[in-house]
């Protein structure tokens, strides 16, 4: 209607209606809003100019595992995008930006970023694609995404599992030198933001920060790369109490057989034998765990050496017993040559019976050291059995011979403990 006069009434004309913002006009399509066919999108923004700047920032919505057997960890961020392009810009007078879902994202130049080492990725789509186009009147685009990925993280396990690593998510252009596109942290370290409810079974996470370096291939040439770097701190209680804890009982428990009389067979063999087969289950559980490294870990250090202690106590037992049977072999040979004593009714009826007695009361019987064993002085008496028939009692003869003390579990009892000991006091020195 034009505007007319007459009847005390006014027409307006939609040649004089004043025209709404159109972006928010229910008749214009967004692609004609953008002008989508207008421009050719498969090539970047200033095509043929110089490089176009893309910033980046990141949230890092969570650090879900950190694997050492793959060498890998998994990490789910919000990944976003800033460039301009000028082809996207449109009038607006309130100058209010759009946002897009993925849908739209098919349709224009966007940067194709890739993350540089990662063995699997992917963007959630639950309940729909987690992509955010956001577009503002003067070219300026926002695009964000969900991701997660499980990158590559090249671990140095020698001091396992007293252990700090660092990390690297890289995040890079595929098609993109740095002549058409420079990819840069928008705020520098603060692009980078964390949730504070980031927490790891295994691990604390130290720092996380951000840095920026340039790459080159031999056949494309220099491109634009942006690391994430995260230093992770290992826990050590939960090796404390599976590894060793256990070991070290293992140790001490191998100890017990020192205060075990030579003669209890049965008691210290089994009781080596154990502690030795359980050394060995605890080291073969610890790297069933771990990757197969061609180096010694810190764990690895503990457990053989603490498997060592093992071993060497039952060596030390086999010792004991060869030297005790040497022993009484001339002891046997002793008793033989004592001369016989008169009025033995029974002189194969005899028992030998054994008692110390003090240095002071059996006078200086000096013998030299054999074998490198100290003997203690002990009496032996060799008393006739009653006769069974007469029950006549024959007379006692005493005599002084030298015996086996098991000098070996006396030295055993301190030599084992203090060295342990100085083991553990170097070895948690040099690894905490």
């Amino acid at each position: 209607m034009a505007l007319t006069e007459g009847s005390g009434r006014k027409s307006f004309s939609p040649m004089y209606k004043r025209s709404p913002d159109i972006t928010k006009s229910w008749g214009t399509k967004s692609e004609q809003l953008l002008r989508i066919d207008d421009h050719d999108f498969t090539m970047r923004p200033g095509f043929g100019g110089p490089a176009v700047p893309v910033g980046v920032d990141v949230q890092v919505e969570s650090l879900d595992a950190i694997s050492e057997v793959d060498m890998d960890f998994t990490m789910t961020l919000y990944l976003r995008h800033y460039w301009k392009d000028e082809r996207l810009s449109f009038r607006s007078n309130n100058n209010q930006s759009m946002t897009f879902d993925g849908r739209l994202v098919k349709k224009i130049w966007v940067p194709d970023m890739f993350f540089v080492h990662s063995k699997k990725s992917f963007t959630h789509d639950t309940t729909t694609d987690n992509v955010m186009l956001r577009v503002y009147p003067d070219g300026k685009v926002l695009y964000s995404l969900r991701v997660t990925v499980t990158s590559m993280c090249s671990m140095d396990l020698s001091r396992f599992p007293l252990d700090t690593q660092t990390c690297s998510l890289e995040i890079e252009s595929y098609a993109y030198t740095d002549d058409d596109l420079m990819l840069y942290w928008k705020k520098g370290n603060r692009s980078l933001n964390t949730d504070e409810r980031i927490s790891l079974s295994q691990f604390v996470i130290e720092e996380f920060q951000t840095t920026t370096r340039l790459a080159f291939y031999s056949s494309t040439g220099w491109y634009n790369r942006l690391y994430i770097n995260f230093t992770l701190r290992r826990h050590i209680f939960f090796f404390l109490l599976q590894t060793y804890f256990p070991a070290t009982l293992m140790v001490m428990l191998s100890w017990v057989s020192f205060w075990i009389d030579r003669r209890a067979v049965p008691a210290r063999v089994p009781l080596g034998i154990t502690t030795v087969l359980t050394m060995s289950t605890i080291i073969t559980g610890v790297n069933a765990s771990m990757p197969r490294v061609s180096y010694i870990k810190a764990v690895d250090i503990y457990l053989w050496v603490s498997f060592v202690f093992v071993f060497l106590s039952v060596i030390e037992y086999a010792a004991v017993n060869y030297l005790s049977t040497l022993q009484e072999r001339k002891e046997r040979k002793v008793r033989e040559r004592l001369p016989c004593t008169c009025g033995m009714a029974h002189p194969g009826m005899m028992s030998a019976s054994y008692s110390e007695v003090d240095i002071n009361t059996t006078g200086n019987y000096s013998m030299p050291e054999e074998n490198g064993l100290k003997r203690e002085r002990m009496l032996v008496q060799l008393a006739m059995e009653s006769d069974p028939i007469t029950g006549h009692v024959g007379s006692s003869a005493y005599s002084n011979v030298w015996i086996d003390t098991h000098v070996i579990d006396k030295y055993s009892r301190f030599i084992f403990p203090g060295s342990y000991i100085f083991f553990n006091i170097i070895y948690w020195s040099i690894y905490c």
